[in-house]
């Protein structure tokens, strides 16, 4: 049975933590990523439905580091124009010998895919609004660079938690690992029940932020929305746009994090953005390399984690 990684969901606090550490050797102190013919053997295809920078190129640049063969499968020149389906588009990467699938799509079909192609091995790059593994992992390693611990941290995530599949991810990640989480957002931007998850809710910056560690930025999904959910950008960042005065409100020493893209002006001040004392947002690009080589020769190698026939 191939090994794939689906959810963040799936792993247990100690497969997490494993996962975190095997990333810190694929980095130095410098930032230089480690480089190994390991894998000259297998074909990874990066397969996106959305459009990505980050998530994809790094995840192509881990995939090289690690002496993989990675093909960059082109959504717009590919027979998915003509009508053909995801899994007819997959099942001929299977069958030209690819070996491990990397997946972005908008919907969730990441763990039927797996379950209908059990000699494939799945990654999953975002699904839809639902999950963001390996996002919530580098998030925690980047933290962890900084502040040397996340239990008993106390993290906001504040914008546009309604379409966020790195809210969810994170949300369950930090709660496995012991941070108190709490979400920032106006109500029309808060999904009902989110509660349930372990997350207190504020309306408010000021209140949100108070005392606060970890500060993570999400954009604006304007992509997913129809209709109105912000009267204008202005007025929203006039709320809840991280700026200096907002700022004030957390923990001196308080971090600031976003997954990328950077809305400036929309959900973060571009000043505050780019001050390498208060943001990690460049050290997660960095950070991003290090966690999806560490997840993809865990794969490989069947050391990890998830066993679909283990977790129906």
């Amino acid at each position: 049975m191939a090994k794939n990684l689906l959810s963040i969901n799936d792993l247990t606090k100690d497969e997490i933590l494993e996962l975190i550490n095997f990333s810190n050797s694929f980095i130095d102190d410098e930032g230089n990523f480690r480089k190994e013919n390991l894998f000259p053997d297998k074909i990874v295809a990066n397969v996106f439905f959305e459009p990505s920078t980050r998530t994809k190129m790094s995840f192509a640049v881990a995939a090289g580091n690690l002496g993989c063969n990675v093909l960059d499968f082109n959504i717009d020149s590919s027979s998915v124009q003509k009508g053909e389906s995801i899994f007819e588009t997959i099942d001929a990467l299977n069958l030209m010998g690819v070996d491990l699938c990397v997946l972005r799509h908008p919907d969730s079909v990441i763990r039927e895919l797996a379950e209908h192609m059990p000699d494939m091995v799945f990654v999953n790059a975002g699904e839809g609004s639902i999950s963001h593994p390996t996002q919530a992992l580098l998030d925690a390693l980047t933290i962890l660079k900084r502040k040397k611990q996340i239990s008993g941290l106390k993290v906001a995530i504040c914008g546009d938690i309604l379409h966020s599949r790195v809210a969810r991810s994170n949300i369950h990640l930090l709660n496995t690992l012991g941070a108190e989480v709490r979400v920032i957002a106006p109500a029309t931007l808060i999904p009902k029940g989110i509660e349930s998850l372990g997350v207190r809710v504020f309306y408010d910056m000021k209140n949100g932020l108070k005392d606060v560690d970890i500060i993570i930025m999400l954009r604006l999904q304007l992509e997913r929305m129809s209709g109105s959910f912000v009267p204008s950008i202005r007025e929203y960042f006039r709320f809840y746009g991280l700026d200096r005065e907002k700022l004030n409100f957390a923990k001196h020493d308080a971090l600031i994090l976003h997954p990328g893209p950077m809305n400036r002006g929309g959900e973060i001040d571009s000043e505050l953005a780019d001050d390498i004392d208060r943001s990690a947002i460049f050290e997660q690009v960095q950070m991003g390399v290090a966690v999806r080589m560490a997840c993809l020769k865990a794969i490989i190698d069947n050391k990890i984690i998830i066993c679909l026939e283990n977790k129906r």
